[in-house]
């Protein structure tokens, strides 16, 4: 038996979008202590608060973890960049900000799938709790809780004319897309007041004075510490030191679809001929850890336009100067929204249930840049158009390169591995395309640049596809719900076959759901608080008192 360093009630990894709710949530009962362990630093990034700086912190070294893909066998062998936020945070302080909750039936398929308790009607009180909206309290929205929610502000986005091309194009419209998750419509985002609302700024920064939470930040994770069927505490480096923490009740683990596996991998937990494979001596053997990854494959059409229309007049530099300062002063303007103009969930075979395609309307190419009076933009003016699989039925893996935990884990997406995802994707391309040839923006299209004219048949598509593929950046499963054989957590979010630890993020998720992946991460977190706590939605407590505290 270790002697702990420190001691507390509940002992959670990772302070991201699930991990950073959490620690709030529990820290809620003055009578338990808390402690939060975070690899990465503060969120003290000047571009995380401004949501369009987000392409300034996506990418950049400093907050992230930096992941590239192996090798992708269906996409020329290229690998992907997966940025993950390794601050405070996590993802919640580097992501696009996007609003969305998926389609009801995603949950009620869960509930079918063995995960009792996780029906939409089941989580909707969640999704309410966490939005502090600006839509009011309805049966759908929240309107007090600590998650900020705008409508995304499309006035300088072209969206009238997007808007009736939709109209024209014969697309159903959504005013909502919690209400009405099919048709298209203004997306919202995590923003309030012109800010970005990062888990680590609404749910922890409130909840960092009272003293029975302690965060640590630029802390590793070693391995959980399990003794016989138990957890115990974790391992932990910081500054050179090795720390260990005890748990007196559960170590929660929170470091998303990526990390999540790979800590219980470290700590013997999974296939036990991938852990003995590295070195790492099997305590348990948990075939499906690392298994099952599912994520949003997306890829991009490019179109030139004949009119400066574009938002490559709102990035002059002069006027991004301009809105820079509306934004710190007012908290207003185009940085304080996202450069959207809108989103479209669309089934492209109608005899199925929900959409199966996400598609996206950019004003402006995605890698356009600030550009100076005088001289030429290095683009012209394009817009810029996505489509989005939403329900892949490829599945990836995330694997040891060895026991070292400080050395990135093996992450294999697979994407494009069924041929049914690239049939729907060739369906929503052709969809796509036949929205842009609709007037009046098709009075306003000079051409399609990418991927051309040209690819037209299934096997020049089927190629653009592949040469093309990127991600949504909203990995789910490796650490499934549900009751079957690559299962890893139950429906009450316990790791089967060991007590005292838990896994709260999207990697519980047994498939993606038909949107973006932090809403509902969010949501996971908060139903996870009150599964810890054993208590009821319709019973809740105030938090408990405060006093000053601040992070390590």
């Amino acid at each position: 038996m270790q002697v702990p360093d420190s001691s507390f009630d509940y002992v959670i990894v990772g302070a991201g979008s699930a991990g950073c709710v959490l620690a709030a949530r529990l820290s809620e009962d003055p009578a338990v202590r808390v402690l939060l362990v975070e690899a990465g630093g503060r969120d003290s990034n000047p571009f995380m608060r401004m949501p369009l700086g987000w392409r300034q912190v996506w990418r950049g070294p400093r907050d992230n973890w930096g992941y590239y893909s192996e090798p992708e066998p269906h996409c020329g062998n290229r690998r992907i960049f997966l940025p993950r936020g390794k601050v405070l945070g996590g993802t919640s302080s580097i992501n696009g900000m996007l609003y969305v909750r998926g389609h009801p039936l995603d949950y009620d398929l869960w509930r079918q799938q063995g995960c009792a308790g996780w029906s939409y009607e089941d989580v909707l009180p969640y999704f309410r709790r966490a939005e502090g909206g600006y839509r009011g309290d309805t049966r759908e929205h929240g309107s007090s809780g600590p998650l900020g929610v705008s409508r995304n502000d499309v006035r300088n986005l072209g969206f009238d004319l997007i808007h009736q091309t939709a109209v024209n194009a014969g697309l159903p419209m959504s005013e909502d897309f919690a209400t009405e998750p099919e048709g298209f419509g203004v997306v919202d985002i995590t923003v309030k007041n012109g800010r970005r609302s990062s888990t680590a700024q609404v749910y922890l920064k409130p909840a960092l004075p009272r003293p029975n939470l302690t965060v640590v930040t630029n802390a590793l994770t070693r391995r959980i510490v399990l003794e016989g069927r138990r957890a115990t505490g974790i391992e932990y480096d910081r500054n050179g030191r090795t720390t260990f923490a005890e748990a007196r009740r559960e170590v929660i683990v929170c470091g998303g679809s990526y990390n999540s596996p790979q800590l219980l991998l470290l700590s013997g937990i999974g296939p036990a001929a991938e852990l003995r494979a590295v070195g790492i001596e099997p305590l348990h053997d948990l075939p499906g850890v690392g298994k099952n990854l599912s994520e949003h494959v997306s890829v991009p059409i490019h179109f030139e336009i004949s009119d400066p229309i574009s938002f490559l007049t709102r990035l002059r530099f002069d006027r991004v100067a301009m809105s820079v300062l509306e934004w710190a002063i007012r908290g207003t303007g185009d940085m304080a929204n996202q450069a959207l103009t809108a989103l479209a969930f669309m089934r492209t075979r109608p005899e199925i249930a929900r959409p199966d395609v996400q598609l996206f309307f950019n004003p402006v190419r995605m890698d356009a840049e600030i550009w100076f009076p005088l001289i030429k933009p290095s683009q012209g003016h394009m817009l810029e158009a996505y489509v989005e699989l939403l329900r892949p039925e490829s599945r990836g893996q995330v694997t040891l390169v060895s026991s070292d935990p400080a050395a990135a884990p093996r992450i294999l997406l697979n994407i494009l591995d069924a041929a049914e995802d690239l049939a729907t994707l060739r369906r929503g391309v052709r969809l796509m395309r036949s929205i842009y040839a609709t007037r009046p923006l098709a009075d306003h299209i000079v051409r399609e640049t990418y991927p051309g004219p040209e690819a037209q048949s299934d096997e020049e598509l089927d190629a653009y596809l592949r040469d093309a593929a990127e991600i949504g950046h909203h990995p789910v499963g490796t650490c499934a719900m549900g009751t079957g054989p690559l299962a890893v957590v139950d429906p009450r979010l316990r790791v089967h076959g060991l007590e005292g630890l838990r896994v709260v993020d999207a990697s519980i998720m047994p498939e993606v759901p038909s949107g973006n992946t932090n809403a509902p991460t969010i949501m996971i977190a908060e139903k996870a608080a009150d599964l810890i706590r054993e208590r009821s939605i319709r019973a809740e407590r105030p938090a408990g008192p405060a006093s000053e505290v601040g992070v390590a």
